[in-house]
């Protein structure tokens, strides 16, 4: 009877600390701060991927982050979502810009937070999708601040992939190219369409209007070469090629193999090529945000 009790208790209470192992405690006060206690910054890898908007970062993918990630992806700690959906939002806010939160027209236009697709395989292995849970805990945050947000999962594989462990950045990207497209549908509520059940968030709810002129947020868990990103933006870029907002349009030759002979953009790095009107505008945006980056992609608020 004992036992019985013990697996019914952990059914309901977390065995122990997502990110320190602690007892009893989904996360706790030292592993939370760790996760949503800096400010949200923004992040870029080196090298950076051809065509990746501007990304945001809660944390540092490091100790107490990285087991929670962890914990919650690779463990099924589902519990985690809510304190890393708390974190994704706040990247998310540190991505809208520093006057969002003041603006009263700004609450009204939606964000649209269009989580990174896993592998279906990888979605059968682990039970869940940990970057659509999260994106569904982010937005629910963001609505309690007041702000309307609502998750649309509208990207989706058209082709297998091979693990990204163990490849570089260079791999990745070729591992990657044209593997995501936006399911049929999407493009029209990505644009301004009446959500409904099935590609949106799953829920059956949000926010029962017009979803026009919102921002679009790709989010993820994690960022670490950036190539996942790169690929989610160029799949929307397809079907809204007229929506300025990825930091200054981007052009055509940006797409697959022609984004990889982007021309160089002046400080050393291949880059995207883009069109310099409205280039930092907040009007419209496609930006991304991640729960965590590697710690050096950091570094770009440091130089």
């Amino acid at each position: 009877m004992r036992g019985w009790w013990q697996d019914l208790t952990d059914l309901v209470l977390p065995a122990e600390c997502g990110g320190c192992g602690r007892p009893r405690t989904v996360l706790c006060p030292e592993c939370r701060a760790a996760l949503t206690g800096a400010v949200p910054s923004r992040v870029r890898p080196e090298p950076e991927p051809p065509g990746l908007p501007v990304v945001h970062a809660a944390a540092p993918y490091e100790d107490q982050v990285r087991a929670a990630l962890l914990a919650h992806k690779e463990r099924g700690a589902l519990t985690l979502a809510g304190p890393l959906g708390a974190a994704l939002a706040g990247a998310v806010r540190a991505g809208l810009g520093p006057g969002a939160d003041a603006d009263a027209a700004s609450f009204q236009a939606p964000v649209l937070l269009v989580p990174v697709p896993s592998a279906r395989r990888a979605v059968r292995a682990r039970g869940h999708d940990p970057a659509r849970r999260i994106a569904l805990a982010a937005a629910a945050e963001l609505r309690r601040t007041g702000r309307r947000a609502r998750v649309l999962a509208v990207l989706r594989q058209r082709r297998a992939v091979a693990d990204q462990s163990g490849l570089d950045s260079r791999q990745r990207l070729d591992n990657l190219a044209g593997a995501l497209e936006v399911a049929p549908g999407g493009a029209r509520l990505l644009a301004g369409g009446r959500p409904g059940r099935g590609v949106g968030d799953g829920m059956g709810g949000g926010t029962g209007g017009e979803l026009d002129g919102g921002r679009i947020v790709l989010v993820d868990d994690l960022m670490t070469t950036g190539a996942s990103l790169a690929e989610a933006a160029r799949a929307l870029r397809a079907v809204l090629p007229e929506k300025d907002g990825f930091y200054g349009r981007v052009t055509r030759r940006t797409t697959q193999e022609g984004a990889r002979r982007a021309t160089t953009a002046g400080v050393g790095r291949r880059e995207a090529v883009r069109e310099k009107r409205g280039a930092n505008s907040a009007e419209g945006w496609v930006g991304a945000a991640v729960v965590a980056a590697s710690p050096a992609s950091f570094e770009i608020n440091r130089n």
